[in-house]
């Protein structure tokens, strides 16, 4: 399937009844244009992109990129796409109208994961095999710096402020603070076996790192950079094994945590002020990245050896609706407009 243009808002419809002070009676009809997101999934295997259309729940479009796509995000006005095209040593950078590959950014070897300053500029890239984070000038397509961290980085946070970048790296262990005004690694902070994800809380007083090996997620004082939580998990009828923490989401107003548990094939659902696990989501096999709506109403989540995306209702922690979707879904990020 090839892409198009993003779907048009469609139209929710209220008729309002008005009462006839001059014995009139009638209808009003009050439209107002339904939110209309659309979600973008990379599919390592398959070297695609899928487009799916959150008010229909399809894919309206398959488009091509870049050798082995991991990290995507979408630029703050919706209309660029980003995606790491890991073997290729690029970050694609498409057109969401159009689906075409407008360029390519200079990443560093082997972009796996990124994210975006608040701004819309600059990008923060995770190059794995490089042990290194890139910093790019997306307007200039120029490499502002690269920062070296620990061996084969990939989670990438950024704090509330945007004054703090935060990098894991998988084989060291550790989440390292750098500043992102000299770009200087300011602290490192040790955590579990193999961490992939770092996420702040809206306040920035928390960092959440989940650890894929240990199992577990470390909750860390940003103020102290200390360890003041470790969060862990037990499935009924699960091998201890299979839970593997990766993507980790927590809303906005600080309520509620999700955590994708890996081949467990579950989403954790977490009170983020007493850390206790609440319940767990069965989704598709392999459950790996995590992504919100903007208006944090909706999850969605990758699910990479089902291929599929499963959708999750975030009021009601119940799954709605599993889409099929390429090979090897990877990562997952949802349009602002």
């Amino acid at each position: 399937m090839s892409g198009s243009a993003r779907p048009r808002p469609t139209y929710a419809c209220a008729a309002t009844a008005v009462g006839a002070l001059a014995g009139l009676m009638g209808l009003v009809g009050l439209c107002t244009p339904a939110v209309a997101f659309t979600a973008y999934v990379s599919n390592e295997k398959g070297n695609t992109v899928s487009v799916i259309d959150l008010n229909t729940q399809a894919v309206t479009a398959t488009w091509k990129v870049g050798r082995r796509p991991r990290g995507i995000t979408v630029s703050k006005d919706g209309k660029e796409l980003y995606v790491c095209a890991s073997d290729d040593d690029r970050i694609d950078v498409l057109d969401t109208a159009t689906g075409k590959i407008l360029r390519s950014l200079r990443s560093g070897p082997d972009p796996e994961q990124f994210i975006l300053d608040a701004s819309g500029n600059p990008l923060y890239v995770a190059n794995e095999d490089d042990s290194q984070v890139t910093v790019i000038d997306i307007e200039k397509n120029k490499v502002l710096a690269e920062v070296p961290v620990g061996v084969e980085p990939e989670g990438m946070g950024l704090s509330p402020d945007g004054k703090i970048l935060v990098n894991t790296s998988e084989t060291t262990n550790m989440a390292h603070f750098i500043d992102t005004k000299t770009f200087q690694v300011i602290d490192n902070v040790l955590v579990d076996a193999r961490p992939r994800f770092a996420e702040f809380t809206a306040d920035g007083k928390f960092l959440w790192v989940s650890a894929e090996v240990g199992g577990t997620v470390s909750v860390i004082d940003t103020a102290t950079r200390r360890v003041v939580k470790k969060i862990t998990f037990k499935i009924p009828g699960v091998n201890d094994e299979a839970i593997q923490p990766v993507g980790v989401r927590i809303t906005r107003d600080g309520t509620k945590a999700f955590v994708a548990l890996g081949p467990a094939n579950r989403v954790a659902v977490i009170d983020a002020k007493t850390y206790e696990v609440g319940k767990y989501l069965p989704v598709g096999q392999r459950v790996w990245q995590l992504a919100f709506t903007p208006d944090q109403k909706t999850l969605l989540t990758t699910n990479g050896t089902s291929n599929d995306v499963s959708i999750i209702d975030v009021a009601a922690e119940k799954v709605v609706k599993s889409v099929p979707v390429g090979l090897l879904p990877w990562g997952v990020t949802v349009s602002p407009q």
